[in-house]
């Protein structure tokens, strides 16, 4: 049986929230593990689970280029299948690690098996016309979020089997769309395409400034990296923010987080192709850059939790910038570059997974201590608003010549 390519989108899809799901799933255990490895306090496992997620997006920032690029020369399918089988290895060891820096390790692996979503998006592009590839990129930002949604549950649910079960749950996961894989993923990379491996584009820098410079990409690539920095005020602060300006418990900021990625998973799959068909991709990025920004200075002031709920589905609609911007780059870029750009796009979304927290965190701590000049929790919501208005000024400050169709 030939694979069909609705067989082989299924299967990319899987993958992408096979990542999502296993970024999620070892939130609900962590603490304990650590505990249980460094037989320390919960203070020590902190920092330790601080130092874990550091690592994995550090990974992502290296290797996002460097295994776009191994897919631009080797092809899609081998670099997919076989960090797919890295997945499951990284998965295999932190449920049997004896230490934490077993345990390091394995989260490091997982974070360069993660970055292959560089890999599935630059498949998406090789299959999809450029005037639907807007849609498909939303459709990833969907199984995205339903990750987000099903990876704690699904954690906490396996967790009281043993600390451990989750982490042998995502293995089996990923060793289960691996052997999928082999069955009905073809490979679109074509002798026309291929491009050689360098070193000197596959590092993160050397990629960035090699995409930078093809015509019309450097603004917008600017761009997204301020979006991702604005938008990563939501994991960044949202629990410290619940518990400081609602008093919510744990239970309530953890179906507050499910809205969340069910309302953003709601939005990518079913409201960014209609969006994106009706204003084209410049102006939706531009529609959905304002709902951002009234969305985020709307939780910044809000003191009621009812509201900031209510609030949280209408965010779906900013949801659209993303998947706009992906395919304003995606449609500029060279069809032997696919992999690259993806993995730029990946090295970006990595720098923001590491910068905001930090910024966001300590403009969260500045305007909640005691000495605080006022009491303002919503303080980096309203930082990440005025990250989108500069985000706005970039994009809308120069038409782009090769989207009139669009605007």
């Amino acid at each position: 049986m030939t694979p069909t390519p609705r067989l082989a989108l299924s299967f990319i899809l899987m993958t992408v929230t096979l990542d999502a799901i296993g970024i999620g799933l070892i939130f609900p255990v962590m603490p304990d593990l650590i505990e249980d490895v460094t037989g320390g306090t919960l203070a020590t496992a902190a920092l330790w689970g601080g130092l874990l997620t550091t690592s994995f997006a550090v990974m992502q920032f290296i290797f996002g280029p460097v295994i776009g690029s191994l897919s631009d020369w080797y092809g899609r399918r081998p670099v997919l299948l076989v960090s797919l089988g890295v997945m499951a290895f990284a998965y295999l060891c932190m449920a049997l690690a004896p230490s934490i820096w077993l345990l390091v390790l394995a989260r490091v692996l997982a974070g360069i098996a993660a970055a292959t979503h560089s890999t599935a998006t630059a498949f998406i592009a090789d299959i999809t016309p450029a005037q639907d590839r807007g849609r498909r990129f939303g459709l990833i930002g969907a199984c995205f979020g339903i990750g987000f949604v099903l990876g704690p549950l699904i954690g906490g649910l396996v967790a009281t089997l043993d600390t451990r079960a989750p982490f042998y749950a995502a293995g089996a996961m990923a060793l289960a769309n691996l052997i999928l894989g082999l069955i009905v993923l073809p490979e679109t990379v074509t002798d026309r395409t291929r491009r050689p491996f360098t070193w000197a584009r596959g590092n993160p820098i050397g990629a960035l400034r090699a995409v930078s410079k093809l015509p019309g990409l450097k603004r917008p690539l600017i761009t997204f990296l301020i979006v991702a920095l604005a938008m990563n005020v939501y994991p960044a602060i949202w629990a410290f923010f619940g518990k400081a300006r609602f008093d919510w418990d744990t239970e309530t900021i953890g179906y507050s987080l499910a809205l969340y990625g069910l309302s953003y998973g709601i939005g990518q799959a079913f409201l960014v192709g209609p969006l994106i068909k009706r204003f084209g991709e410049h102006r939706a990025a531009h529609i959905g850059m304002w709902i951002d920004v009234i969305t985020l200075t709307a939780l910044g002031l809000v003191t009621s939790g009812a509201i900031a709920l209510l609030l949280t589905p209408i965010t779906a609609l900013g949801g659209v910038v993303t998947p706009a911007l992906q395919a304003i780059l995606s449609r500029d870029t060279p069809d032997n570059a696919q992999g690259e750009l993806q993995g730029v796009l990946s090295s970006l979304n990595a720098i923001a997974m590491i910068v905001a927290p930090l910024v966001m965190t300590s403009t969260f701590a500045a305007f909640t201590a005691p000495d605080a000049p006022i009491f303002a929790p919503g303080a980096p919501f309203l930082l990440a608003a005025l990250l989108m208005v500069a985000a706005i000024a970039l994009h809308v400050a120069k038409p782009l010549e090769t989207h009139k169709n669009s605007a």
